[in-house]
């Protein structure tokens, strides 16, 4: 999707309807700011908010994704665009996502190993060497949970045995044996143990 052109039907939409963006952000209850974020293309409204946005501005969702009046007999396929067009989006932040798990786990591991070497063989008080000792484990296991969150979250795991791709709740996740981003699991569906990897789409 073309932010800058969204950004232009939203600012010609809103003094169409004779609206500031301070009057707008009012209805909405957001900040002028972030009005003038979108307005200059520098980010995108909220999904909980576009319906209500488009009520204001007199136009339909379809309409605002595509950053232009749409005549009636081109409806469909511009809805068809701008769907595939939210998917890839969709899919590409869940890519972005992902490649932030591995650069945030390992320098966090590393430095907390080093920490408890240190601890362990580097003359210290007693209190230091078991501060130093539980602020490393805290480190580790904190982001542990968060990487594990992350990977939860984004896209799918799919049986190896039935197919069947579905998003398996944090418990399941973090208490699974994992291989990377492969985890032995039960599928819900056909309700077999197998190795699951994961993907970012949903389709079979």
């Amino acid at each position: 999707m073309d932010q800058i052109k969204i950004g232009k039907f939203i600012a010609f939409c809103r003094k169409e309807q004779g609206l500031t963006q301070a009057a707008l952000a009012e209805k909405l209850g957001i900040s002028d700011r972030a009005v003038s974020k979108w307005e200059t293309g520098k980010s995108m409204p909220d999904s909980g908010i576009m319906t209500e946005l488009c009520d204001f501005l007199k136009i339909n969702l379809n309409e605002l994704l595509s950053g232009e009046r749409i005549m009636a007999e081109a409806y469909d396929k511009r809805a068809e665009e701008n769907l595939l067009a939210m998917k890839r989006e969709l899919e590409e932040k869940n890519r972005q996502m992902l490649r932030t798990e591995y650069p945030l786990v390992l320098p966090s591991v590393f430095a907390g190993i080093i920490m408890v070497f240190m601890a362990s063989f580097v003359s210290m008080p007693g209190w230091l060497r078991a501060a130093l000792i539980a602020f490393a484990l805290v480190m580790i296991f904190a982001v542990a949970f968060i990487a594990v969150g992350i990977e939860q979250k984004v896209g799918y795991y799919v049986c190896q045995n039935c197919g069947h791709r579905y998003v398996p709740t944090y418990r399941q996740t973090n208490l699974a044996p994992h291989a990377g981003r492969t985890r032995y699991m039960k599928c819900p569906k056909c309700g077999k143990r197998t190795w699951q990897r994961k993907v970012l789409t949903k389709e079979e």
